[in-house]
């Protein structure tokens, strides 16, 4: 298990993350309805009505989805490792004029009783924690037909590894991408589990922030340049996920190629 030095680690991260965000730069819309943000409009098309159903998110963040899914009358749950971010969350719900909880915790103890949510949200969370406690834990606080969802980078593709590397100002040196076989991890707890990936001749919008933009990946995080510029993009972006769709089912072993990868599991 990862040991509390690390946790410190990445808690002091997210917590000067948090003091330099300013609230009008989160995108809690564009998060989920913007063409650059294909893995949450995936997952809001696999969960469907949402209304009234207990949402547990886990780290997170700035808390564009736990506000955005209260805004569509979820009732949320918002937890995160960093107290700083926590604060962030509230001041955004405030914004918006929407109900949530925050409570500070690790995914791995979870400070809830058995059965209590229909479903645990983590965006970009499990690259940052083990595996096995995080989904145990999931699994316990699902109601039964709950469903887990979780997306997050993935490790197999040459370029992200190098701008990866070139962009340690932004990120934390303990974060590990999945990988095809760590699937298995979640159909060892979940009883069923179907995946899908995002992002391979789309990542071109990204060597092209780089190579002709000149944009420096660590003064700029380009996860949230997409978001931010998804109207400029969206020519572009279309299509080169079309390009995408068509290589899947053409060559479906190239997913893993590919920049995020979105897992729904179900208890």
């Amino acid at each position: 298990m990862k040991n509390k030095k690390i946790f410190k680690k990445e808690e002091k991260f997210h917590d000067e993350w948090a003091h330099s965000i300013d609230l009008n730069s989160l995108m809690v819309n564009e998060s989920f309805e913007a063409c650059t943000s294909p893995e949450n409009k995936y997952i809001l098309k696999k969960l469907g009505n949402i209304k009234g159903k207990k949402i547990l998110e886990l780290g997170c963040g700035g808390g564009e989805a736990s506000v955005y899914l209260a805004k569509k009358g979820a009732n949320v749950t918002a937890t995160d490792l960093s107290s700083g971010m926590l604060l962030v969350v509230q001041k955004l719900a405030r914004k918006y004029k929407v109900k949530l909880h925050t409570v500070q915790c690790r995914s791995d103890k979870l400070p809830f009783v058995d059965e209590s949510f229909d479903v645990v949200y983590a965006a970009n969370l499990m690259h940052h924690v083990e595996h096995d406690p995080t989904l145990k834990e999931s699994y316990r606080v699902l109601k039964k037909g709950g469903v887990f969802i979780s997306y997050d980078p993935m490790a197999h593709n040459p370029i992200l590894n190098i701008y990866r590397k070139m962009a340690m100002g932004v990120r934390t040196e303990d974060e590990t991408p999945l990988k095809m076989r760590d699937i298995k991890g979640f159909k060892k707890i979940f009883s069923k589990v179907e995946y899908s990936t995002f992002w391979f001749f789309t990542l071109w919008i990204f060597i092209r922030f780089y190579i002709i933009e000149h944009v420096n990946p660590n003064k700029e995080r380009y996860w949230k340049k997409i978001l931010i510029e998804h109207k400029r993009l969206e020519k572009t972006y279309k299509r080169l996920e079309k390009m995408d769709n068509t290589l899947f089912k053409i060559l479906p072993f190239m997913r893993r190629y590919c920049w995020n990868m979105v897992i729904i599991a179900k208890k």
